[in-house]
């Protein structure tokens, strides 16, 4: 009787003891665990990414805080650059009115290359003040006297980069191109024929637009007009044989 009853004990105690085994053993894995998560959380927090600043919206509005060079412009144009770095030989004169460029000295004393070129190139911004400095800065140069004499020998250079201008998507970009194209005419007169063969093109794309119907048949009249006889040929027997209207109405 006494040998079952220790039996019955230590039997009992066996449970008990396993019991709190088992006890300590799950209580063991609920603290790795929790020990675990915990590590995870912290080193996710202490990331490099979750350690990167975010943008606050005041921020956009702080001039301190804007990079010109960021993610919105980290490629500028070549323009932009040379302007940003004091390259153009003028600033912008904000007026009541209108606007105007100051040049640091007589424009008549720059040298066209590269000043011409590059701001040829600046045609096709579309952002201010490069937009105006470009547009302008390319106008006035060409007013200065002997401004023939010094764009002829760039027109090889001066074509390509007007060209673009004239393909470009954006219609401001291509009606400054339009523009400058006509200005250099009155300059350079006829020495403008042997290179309209690669603008023409362009041309007649736009006049597939209305709104672009007219201001295209004006420039060709002045195209013909300061380019002579060679360039009414090219327009009406080359690229535009059903415009032959177009120098119908300059004769």
């Amino acid at each position: 009787m006494q040998k079952s009853e220790c039996h019955g004990g230590v039997q009992l105690r066996n449970r008990v003891t396993g019991n709190c085994d088992q006890r300590i053993s799950s209580s063991t894995q609920i603290k790795n665990r929790t020990t675990v998560q915990r590590s995870k959380s912290s080193s996710s927090t202490s990331s490099p990414e979750s350690t990167r600043k975010h943008p606050r919206p005041s921020d956009k509005l702080n001039p301190k805080t804007i990079n010109p060079f960021g993610e919105q412009s980290r490629t500028p144009s070549a323009f932009a650059a040379i302007y940003s770095k004091g390259g153009i030989p003028c600033r912008l004169v904000h007026g009541s009115v209108k606007h105007r460029l100051q040049w640091e000295c007589p424009p008549e004393n720059l040298p066209f290359d590269p000043l011409l070129i590059t701001l040829a190139e600046g045609l096709r911004e579309t952002k201010h003040p490069y937009t105006f400095v470009s547009k302008e800065g390319f106008r006035e140069l060409l007013l200065v006297q002997g401004a023939a004499d010094k764009a002829v020998p760039l027109l090889p250079r001066l074509i390509p980069v007007l060209k673009a201008a004239l393909a470009h998507s954006d219609d401001e970009v291509f009606e400054r191109g339009l523009n400058a194209l006509v200005q250099l005419s009155v300059v350079v007169g006829p020495s403008l024929n042997d290179h309209l063969k690669h603008l023409l093109t362009s041309l007649s794309k736009r006049l597939r637009d209305k709104k672009f119907k007219e201001p295209i048949t004006s420039a060709l009249q002045k195209l013909e007009q300061h380019g002579g006889s060679v360039s009414r040929t090219l327009f009406v027997k080359s690229f535009f044989p059903t415009f032959s209207h177009i120098i119908e109405l300059t004769v």
